[in-house]
Formats: C-alpha cells, structure tokens, sequence
C-alpha cells in the first residue's frame, strides 16, 4: 500500500509519518507544498527520510499559490467574520489538489493529512480530495489513533526519536504560508491570555516599528495588483515585497475568535502584512471605479464566498459560479492607491483611477451645472411615499381602535 502524506516536518505529520508506517505497514510517500514557510523547510527531505518515507516530494508552489488561489481571492474581497483574510483556508485547495497528483503519477491508494477532528483543515483537504479523485481513500490519524493531545505526541515523538520544533514551553501551534502565518492552540486557547511578544514573525511589534511613516502606491488593472511603487511585478514579487514593507512596520496583525464550520469557535491570531494592504489598496481604487449597485450586490455576495473558501468548497461549482461574478465586478477596478504604513495602521492617502465615476463637478458644493438641488425634493417624496401611506394606515388604525 503507497500513502501520498502532507508532510511539514512539524509535530503532528512528523508522528503521523512514523505511525502510518507501524499501523499501516504502507509505503509513504511525503510531499511538502512550498506555499512560503521558507526556513521550515531546511533539512525537511533529509528528515523526511530518516523518518520513513520512501519518497519525498518538495515542490515550489508559491508562483501558483499567489496567481491562482491568493488573487483570485482578493479580487473577490473575501473577508471572513471579523476580519479573517482565510490565509490558511486558501492554501489547502492548492496542497490537496498536487497530493491527489502525486497519487496518480505514484499509483498511491491514499492520500493522509495531519489535520485533528475538532479543525477545518481536514474538511478543506478532503473535500477537495473528493472533488478531484472521487473514490480515493483518505486517513486522517487523529480521527483514528489513541492519542488525545499534543503533549501524547511529544511523548511518541520522545520514545520514538523523531526530533520535532514544539516543545511545552512553546506549545502554540503555528502555520506559515505567503500570505499568513496563524497561531492557536495552547497558551493562545484562552481568549484572556494576551499573545506572547516573541510570538509573531511576520511583523514587527508597533510600539518599536519606525518612527516615521512610509507611503506606498499600489497599480491595480481589473482588480489584480500589478505595480508597487511604480514598478511592476508579478504576484509572488508584489507580496513577497509588500511583506517584507508592511512587516516592518507592524501592519497586519489581528487577534479574533471565529466559527469554525464543524460547530466550535476558536482563537486564532494571524499576521497577514501584504494581503491587509492590498486589501484595502484594493477596495480604495473600487470605490471609484465601481459601479453602485454591482458594488452593493458584490459586497452581498463576499460572506458568502468567504464562507465557501473557509469551508473548504473551492473546486465547488457554487464557488466557481461566483468567482465568475467577483471577476466581472473586478474588470472595473483599474487604478492606484496610495497608502501610509504608520506602527501598524495601514491608512488610505489617495487613489486614482482612469475611468472613474466620481466626478468633482458633480460632488462640488460649490456651483455648478450639472447637478439641480431641486430635483431632490421629488426624488425624496417619491421614496417617501410608501413611508407616508403606512404612517397614515397605521394613524387611521390607531383611531379605530381609539374609539
């Protein structure tokens, strides 16, 4: 039997390595998805075959990752709940669908992530797994072994001399990609407990991030960033860029509680530099070149598809259908925005766009020629009018009921 493994070389899939092999007596073949760990990934293919694997696989997917999963998603405006730019969610439709690949190409009969129960990982990975290769047999261990805990774990890790970068002084759980990095678990469980100062990677803590303010300028043509500060690049360069730009001045961190869809909610804190700022550059130029009424109906439309991307229904056809819908509302968004990065406030300065819709001759309150103050009063009365009959309805009603 041949598994195809998600392997990080972290605590739960360097176990899970090791344990498929004695439980399973299979064949493991282990693929990590450069999705921008960076340095976590030194020394994973050696460690991954002094642990077991048979084969391993360490692909550079960041290109893709960014022009195929990151953009189109920021085109769409996804924010989930409170402000969760889905960094996580958007990296596992990518993962899932080269191991289901990698599967094929290796005559594997499954494929095994390290995803626990009470997490939405596992949903994203099997869902696209089954969207992609119908009849393929996925195992999740934590759903099937014995141990309950990350400190059991540590202990199969300990008596099994799989060395592993989590310790109990450090038990928080951390994932890394272009676009985030996200912590849960342990010390970060209660939503009381304040993040720790060393914690967080991606972004310098603001109270020491520099003293003076720095501006850039984003270029947009049909909702994808295209240009920083004048210079284009393609979507690996702007955010590998724009996360070394706005880390340094401690943009993007966020601490919330959200739903998870199996029914819990969770704590989760997340550093997200670039994606904070093309976000907003993003929604800055919109605001010009968007039409009101596609605007209105497209922001109806983003809880919706934020949720389909946090749920795991990428490869969806629900997904795909509106992704056709964020597109075409995005065909308008050609323009720049100027943005100041300021201890970790990200702050809309200016924008532009060649065709936009906001006109000074018509918004001026000075005079002008375009616009007649009068036409006003019938546009109100005409919208007051169903206002007016329910008050006298409910007036004739109250009398009534008075006599």
């Amino acid at each position: 039997m041949k598994i195809v493994l998600a392997y990080s070389g972290g605590l739960d899939t360097s176990v899970i390595l090791t344990w498929l092999k004695e439980e399973h007596g299979a064949e493991i073949i282990a693929f990590c998805a450069d999705v921008g760990q960076e340095e976590e990934l030194d020394g994973l293919d050696e460690k991954a075959r002094r642990t077991g694997a048979s084969k391993v696989y360490i692909e550079d997917l960041r290109a893709v990752f960014a022009r195929d999963y990151v953009f189109p998603m920021l085109r769409a405006g996804a924010v989930y709940e409170s402000g969760y730019l889905l960094g996580t969610s958007i990296a596992r439709p990518l993962i899932a669908r080269r191991m289901v690949e990698i599967a094929r190409e290796n005559g594997a009969e499954a494929i095994a992530h390290g995803a626990t129960g009470k997490g939405n990982d596992q949903v994203r990975f099997e869902l696209t797994a089954y969207a992609l290769e119908p009849d393929i047999r996925i195992i999740a261990p934590w759903r099937e072994w014995s141990f309950r805990s990350r400190t059991d774990l540590l202990d199969y890790a300990a008596a099994h001399g799989i060395p592993v970068p989590v310790t109990a002084a450090k038990p928080y759980s951390m994932d890394r990609n272009l676009l985030h990095i996200s912590f849960e678990g342990g010390i970060l469980e209660d939503p009381w407990n304040a993040p720790p100062a060393d914690m967080f990677k991606l972004t310098a803590d603001p109270r020491t991030a520099p003293d003076e303010p720095e501006t850039v300028e984003i270029a947009f043509e049909r909702g994808d960033a295209v240009a920083l500060n004048g210079e284009r690049m393609d979507p690996l360069a702007l955010m590998l860029a724009l996360n070394r730009i706005a880390g340094r001045h401690g943009v993007g961190r966020i601490d919330l509680v959200e739903n998870r869809f199996v029914g819990m909610k969770s704590r989760g804190v997340y550093e997200t530099p670039a994606g904070t700022v093309l976000h907003r550059a993003r929604e800055a130029v919109e605001q010009l070149a968007m039409d009101r009424e596609v605007l209105h109906l497209r922001d109806s439309l983003v809880p919706r598809y934020a949720e389909m991307v946090y749920n795991g229904f990428w490869f969806s056809p629900e997904r795909l259908m509106l992704q056709a819908a964020m597109d075409q509302a995005a065909a308008s968004v050609t323009g720049a925005a100027r943005l100041q990065l300021y201890k970790g406030g990200c702050t809309v300065i200016g924008r532009k766009a060649p065709r936009s819709l906001y006109d000074p001759d018509i918004a001026t309150f000075e005079a002008e020629q375009v616009y007649d103050q009068r036409d006003a009063g019938g546009f109100i009365k005409l919208n007051a009018l169903r206002l007016r009959v329910a008050a006298r309805a409910a007036a004739r009603t109250t009398g009534t009921e008075a006599q």
